[in-house]
């Protein structure tokens, strides 16, 4: 069966989805940046709790647990639109990132500009800090995501711009010392080549599975440090037929999510 990468990640992160938890994903802009940080999530937990998660509850921002059937999802992403989405209560900030302090989010959805190998982020500056060659959004609430929620999920875009050997600014804490962090840290890494883990014993970045159709060679060039890598590496289980029947007839039949038809700015992760 015919599926689209966009629909092979978000199977994929579902899987990863436990019941009674709580994830949590930001509001996002546009585009393929839309698609990994928001869309892909989006879609995957909905799947997971169709699949087999019935009770994981997903924040977007301050709306807590929304409705993620199509005919709910709102026209836009922008404000006037989102404040209007059904869900069982909106919150503040401030109380959003309380959960969090309490050690009550399961799963952190983050993305960066770079990742590397200890699975430290960076959307704060590319190159000094006091004279970046490009200066990024900043951390928003990536310091809270990887110090205390259990889990740290990223959907990243895979190359060695991305993956580097060292972040130039952490803004969110990987493995390489969680002195005093209360969450679990980085656990899973999803590209358009692969799935990576963490080694339990280094902290480092493990490949866990290549796609259909990619090679572990290919992961090894398109990665800006050694990988971890298992001596026989699986491919990723494809989408079932009920997995993309309930993504494209139930969850998300106008691509509002894995296409951010949502945005102003529809995009595809095979263009990017």
């Amino acid at each position: 069966m015919q599926y689209t990468l966009e629909e092979l990640l978000a199977v994929e992160v579902s899987r990863h989805i436990n019941d009674d938890e709580m994830g949590f994903v930001g509001v996002g802009t546009g585009g393929a940046a839309f698609i990994r940080a928001v869309g892909i999530p989006a879609v995957a937990s909905r799947l997971a709790q169709l699949r087999h998660a019935p009770n994981y509850t997903i924040m977007f921002g301050p709306i807590l647990d929304p409705v993620l059937d199509a005919d709910c999802i709102p026209e836009t992403n922008f404000e006037p639109d989102l404040i209007r989405w059904p869900c069982r209560s909106q919150i503040t900030v401030e109380e959003a990132l309380c959960i969090f302090k309490r050690g009550k989010m399961g799963i952190g959805f983050v993305s960066g500009a770079q990742v590397d190998q200890w699975g430290n982020f960076n959307i704060v500056c590319i190159g000094d800090y006091a004279h970046p060659k490009v200066r990024l959004p900043g951390p928003l609430a990536q310091p809270d995501h990887a110090a205390h929620a259990k889990r740290v999920f990223a959907v990243q875009k895979h190359d060695r711009r991305t993956f580097v050997e060292q972040v130039d600014y952490v803004s969110a804490a990987g493995n390489k010392d969680r002195s005093g962090l209360p969450g679990g840290g980085p656990a899973w890494i999803f590209t358009e080549l692969a799935v990576m883990d963490f080694d339990p014993r280094t902290g480092r970045m493990r490949l866990s599975s290549v796609h259909p159709g990619k090679t572990v060679e290919q992961v090894i060039e398109r990665t800006g440090f050694a990988l971890e890598i298992p001596a026989e590496v699986p491919l990723t289980e494809p989408p079932s037929a009920e997995d993309l029947d309930l993504i494209r007839t139930r969850i998300d039949p106008s691509r509002k999510w894995l296409n951010a038809q949502i945005t102003q700015e529809p995009a595809t992760l095979e263009a990017d």
